[in-house]
Formats: C-alpha cells, structure tokens, sequence
C-alpha cells in the first residue's frame, strides 16, 4: 500500500512539475481553440443572418417585376446592392430589374443593370448570362461593335454555342454575311446536336448561305451586246452611196 502511495505521489510531482513548464502554453491554445470556434460559429450565423435579409429583398425585386411595380424593384434593388452585393441574390436580382427595364422600354437602365452583375458578380455563369444579354440590348440599338466585343469576353464553354449564334446575328445586322456564316458553323459546331435550338441555329446557316443564290437569280436578265458596224460602213447611207457608185 506504501508503494502505492509513493508511486502515485511521484506522477502527481510529475504532473504538477508538466503544468508549471508547459500550463501557461495549454492554456494560452485552448483559450485561442475557444475564440477560434466562436469566431465561426459567430461568421456562419453573420453570413446566414445577410443570406436571409438578402433572400427578401430578393423576392420583393421578384414581386415588384411580376406586379410591374418599377418603383419597388428599384428600392429592392438598391438596398440589395448596397449591403449585400456579395451575396448570390443581388446578381439574380439585377438580371430580372434589367429584363423589367428592357420591356418598358428603358435600354439604357437595362445595361446598366446588366453591367453590374458583369463587374460585381462572383458566379461565372451568371455574369455570362449578363453579357450574352448585354449584347442583345446592343444589337437592338446597332451598337454592333460594341455587341461583338461583348461577346469576345472570356466565358464558361457551356455558353459557346450561344455566343457564337449571337455573334451571328450581329454580323448579319452588321451586313457581314461571310462572316455570320462563319460564326453560325462555329455555333453549330458547339451546340447540342439533338437539340431544337440546334435546328434553329441551322435554319438561319442556310438562309446566309442561300442568299447569293438567290439574289443572282433573281438578278435582271443583262440586255444581249449590240452588234458591231464595220467602221467602213455608213449604216444611214444607201447601198449604192456607200458602194463608192455614186448613184
């Protein structure tokens, strides 16, 4: 039992000597593991509590396009952009304020919405969304080169083949039909080939390819060449005249 005792006394000094050296440093850890897990636990209920406020104001800028209520999707869209920008819901939201906009008629408000998600927006697709949108807007206002240049912009491959027609159609409102070709093969090339939109894409491909065709044939028929007059011959003087006869 002596033993024992003594035994167990020697680990208790040598506990107690283990926490002289080191209890400073251990406790230092623990208290930094404590602030550390609060600190997250603090930025996860931070970033949901901005998540949720965020998905509100996104359903009203939802609510006020449904109801054509331009004057509350713009205050939803302000108060969005203004503190929650980051969040996933502010691009979203500007791409329904910009479609709102173009209806009614505002191009310009359009774009800018449109170049907001362009430049504020984190989801790649989402900002190539903005800019296939943003060059249909420029199309419409024969804005062609800046149309292009938007389309030109790095992008997720899944959108290739939607680029690529738009492109197209820049072109042919440009009057570039060789060029439009071009960009609709490579669209064609790009696309689903089961897909109905593929079909489409293929149907306007065929129409720039028909084009010369048809405007040559329906070209006026050139009038056939006058035949030439021998230059020793006067046509307007009598045979006999022109013979050298005299009579």
């Amino acid at each position: 039992m002596a033993v024992y005792d003594l035994e167990e006394q020697e680990q208790i000094d040598d506990l107690k000597a283990w926490w002289e050296r080191y209890g400073g440093t251990v406790t230092v850890a623990l208290v930094l593991g404590l602030l550390v897990a609060a600190g997250i636990q603090g930025w996860r209920w931070y970033q949901g509590h901005r998540a949720e406020s965020a998905s509100v104001l996104y359903s009203a800028v939802s609510e006020a396009v449904r109801a054509k209520d331009s004057a509350k999707a713009k205050d939803a869209i302000a108060e969005l952009t203004n503190h929650y920008a980051s969040t996933g819901y502010a691009p979203r939201a500007e791409l329904l304020y910009a479609k709102m906009l173009y209806d009614a008629g505002d191009r310009d408000g359009a774009k800018a919405q449109l170049q907001w998600v362009v430049d504020h927006g984190s989801q790649d697709e989402l900002k190539a969304i903005a800019r296939y949108r943003l060059a249909q807007v420029q199309i419409d206002e024969k804005q062609y080169d800046a149309a292009l240049a938007t389309l030109d912009a790095k992008h997720p491959d899944a959108f290739d083949g939607l680029y690529a027609d738009l492109r197209g159609d820049a072109l042919v409102a440009a009057g570039r039909p060789a060029d439009a070709r071009a960009a609709y093969e490579n669209a064609l090339a790009k696309l689903d080939p089961k897909s109905a939109y593929r079909n489409f894409v293929q149907v306007k491909h065929d129409a720039i390819a028909q084009a010369p065709k048809v405007a040559e044939a329906n070209a006026p028929a050139r009038p056939a060449a006058a035949p030439s007059t021998p230059a020793n011959v006067a046509s307007d003087a009598p045979a006999g005249k022109a013979a050298g006869t005299g009579k």
